[in-house]
Formats: structure tokens, sequence, C-alpha cells
């Protein structure tokens, strides 16, 4: 069992109540969550980290309803995600921006049709009211010129940019980012990441970011969640990980810090 301190339940929008997730594995049941509990705060980032198949990108399956926990209660404002019907879950999605890994972008659609393309699923707006919300957004994030380009045009950075513009067309609540940097080089990743802050800060929304981007990725953090072989550990603060007298997250400090990134623990 892995109870991790916690936010304030009254400052939470998700809620992981005794959550226990497994698959299949050679040896029986593999355990990727053991029975956590943790929240995630309003209008914060909270960045979920740990290593290889210990549950990062499953955790943002089960908060969106892609994935049911074999036990355990998920809360998203108050509504448990666990026993929503399908018309309940899709609506409760409209809460939710989603920027995928590979950022998901349709090769056969321009950066404008791309963008617009949840307002024209899941709005009424005119054609004239969605040019003029693409534009303002595509003017917010770097993107105006490129609008009649096609993802295979555009550059690993650009099409980050891209995704993070339609993932901010319904005005989310909740932005979920998975691995958002992956096949970036170090430069375009800074840059990404000063974008996500600066949205983030000008919008309010919360975020969630799951990566293995470790530590460059905690400067963006109010909150970490690390993740462990079933278990959970909730830091308030990135500065707090150095702190913890656990092993394997001080083996987790010293691999950061022999690769010479401690810049985001200091």
């Amino acid at each position: 069992m892995a109870i991790a301190r916690t936010a304030d339940n009254a400052d939470a929008v998700i809620r992981f109540i005794e959550v226990t997730k497994s698959f299949p594995g050679h040896e029986g049941r593999n355990i990727v969550l053991d029975r956590v509990s943790f929240t995630i705060p309003k209008g914060r980032t909270t960045v979920i980290a740990g290593g290889s198949g210990q549950g990062k990108s499953v955790t943002l399956k089960l908060v969106l309803g892609l994935m049911r926990p074999d036990s355990g209660r998920i809360l998203v404002d108050g509504q448990d995600v666990t026993s929503l019907r399908r018309r309940e879950l899709e609506q409760l999605r409209t809460k939710f921006g989603v920027l995928f890994q590979g950022s998901a972008l349709f090769d056969s659609l321009t950066v404008f049709e791309n963008v617009a393309l949840p307002l024209r699923e899941r709005t009424r707006m005119t054609d004239e009211e969605i040019r003029q919300q693409v534009a303002v957004t595509l003017e917010q994030l770097e993107l105006l010129g490129h609008e009649d380009k096609f993802p295979a045009q555009l550059s690993g950075g650009m099409k980050k940019r891209v995704g993070l513009a339609r993932a901010l067309q319904l005005d989310p609540e909740i932005l979920l980012f998975d691995e958002p940097t992956t096949g970036l080089d170090p430069l375009m990743t800074n840059d990404i990441y000063r974008l996500f802050a600066r949205t983030r800060q000008e919008l309010g929304y919360t975020a969630v970011i799951v990566s293995h981007d470790i530590p460059k990725v905690f400067e963006l953090a109010d909150q970490v969640i690390l993740l462990n072989k079933g278990e959970v550990d909730v830091f308030a603060s990135p500065g707090e990980i150095k702190y913890s007298t656990k092993p394997y997250i001080r083996e987790f400090v010293e691999m950061t810090m022999n690769c010479g990134k401690t810049g985001a623990m200091e």
C-alpha cells in the first residue's frame, strides 16, 4: 500500500483514492499502481516522473477514463471517473486538453485545419468565428505565417506548438502533457518548456506533465509525483526531493546529479 502526502483536498482538481492498476505479466500480475492516493492541485503544474514502465502514461489514461482501475476511485472536480457512463465521461473530457507524445497531428490537414478541428467537431461556431479564434491562438504561440503548411513541413518544435494550439481551442481547465519533448534537441526543449510555463500562467489551466526529461522539467513544477514499483511519493516542490531518505529516491537524485543536471534540484 502506498499513500502519499498530498495537497489540500479543497485545492484538488484530481484525486486518486486507493487506486490499484495491474496488467498481466510473465509471472502473474504486474502491479503498476498499488492502492495509491494523491491529489493534483488546481491551477498549478504537477510533474509525474519515474522510470520506464512505472505507470506514468497509465496514470493519464486513468484520469481520462481511457482505462479503468482494478480498484479505487478517481475524482475529477468531484466526479468519480470510474463510475461514469459513456455520455457523462464524454462530457467530463471536455474539461481536458491533451498534448500527445507525437503531437498526433493529421498529416493531410494544414496547421490551420489541425488547430480548428476541435472547434468544428465540438462547437457551433461559424467559419468566421473559428478563423478569428484560431488566428488569436496561432499568434499567441508564434505560429502566424505557418497556417497553410502541412505537418511534414514543420520542425519537431513547431509540431509541438501546433499540438498545444489545438489542445487549447476548447479552453480546457486541465491540460495533460504526455512526454511532450520527446525527440527534441535541448535548445528546442527549453523553448517548449518556456512556452508551457507562459501559457499556463496566462490562461490559468491546471497542467499535468508526464516526462522522462529529468531534471529539466522540474523547473516547471509546483508539485512532483514520483512513481516506483507501484508506490507513489509526492513532493510539494522539486527541491524537497533531495531531502528524502528513501533509497530509491536517493539513487534518483544521485543519478540526476551524476548527469550534471542538478539545476532544478538546487
